[in-house]
């Protein structure tokens, strides 16, 4: 089917990507936007799995404070030159990046950082939770391993769920932009500070506030 000029703008507005890249989408996908959406997040996974070994040097430390100074993010994001370090696009997804830190409390940044002892130490209270309540013992181990595939995916940055868009990972939104962007691009590390960290006090709901934010 033909491809119209309106179809092309709202999946370049939905999506950021380039004209052209968007009239293949829609030609790809015959038309339905949300395919489109699909095959272009899929070629962003593709073109980011082909630059993953490049050497990504450059980049900036981003911060974000949210407001009253009660939560603070420093993450470090990587690419290969100075001139995409300093475009607003990079510039903005580590905003965004920064914001999500803030929002969702990753502990590690990907599932290779978490260690074993702390893996096996999740694994036994899960089996015990699954056993306490009286499931089967022949899907026990299934049950279990579901738990621990989810704790490792509410702990790690990269395999959480993006705050802004919830139908993409972190990980995601990353590849996106290195196909976008046409660099390697990483997250090296990250620091999230909350005021009064360890301090008995009320306890106060700072994700949903974050997410006001993020909103505005």
């Amino acid at each position: 089917m033909a491809v119209t000029a309106e179809q092309v703008k709202e999946l370049r507005q939905k999506t950021g990507a380039g004209m052209l890249d968007c009239k293949k989408a829609l030609s790809e996908a015959n038309g339905d936007l949300e395919k489109a959406i699909e095959f272009l997040r899929e070629q962003g996974l593709a073109s980011a799995a082909k630059k993953a070994g490049r050497i990504a040097s450059e980049g900036v430390v981003e911060s974000y404070i949210h407001a009253g100074g009660r939560i603070g993010v420093l993450v470090e994001v990587n690419c290969e030159t100075d001139f995409v370090a300093k475009t607003d696009q990079f510039r903005g997804l580590c905003r965004d990046i920064a914001m999500h830190i803030a929002a969702s409390r990753p502990e590690y940044l990907r599932r290779e950082d978490i260690s074993q002892e702390v893996v096996e130490r999740e694994t036994e209270i899960f089996r015990q939770q699954t056993l306490n309540e009286g499931k089967p013992e022949h899907i026990v181990d299934k049950i279990v391993a579901g738990k621990v595939d989810k704790f490792l995916r509410e702990q790690c940055l990269l395999d959480q769920a993006f705050v802004k868009d919830p139908s993409i990972t972190v990980a995601n939104l990353v590849a996106t932009q290195i196909g976008k962007i046409g660099e390697n691009i990483s997250i090296r590390r990250f620091t999230r500070y909350e005021m009064g960290e360890g301090i008995e006090r009320k306890e106060d709901d700072f994700v949903a506030e974050v997410m006001a934010q993020v909103k505005k």
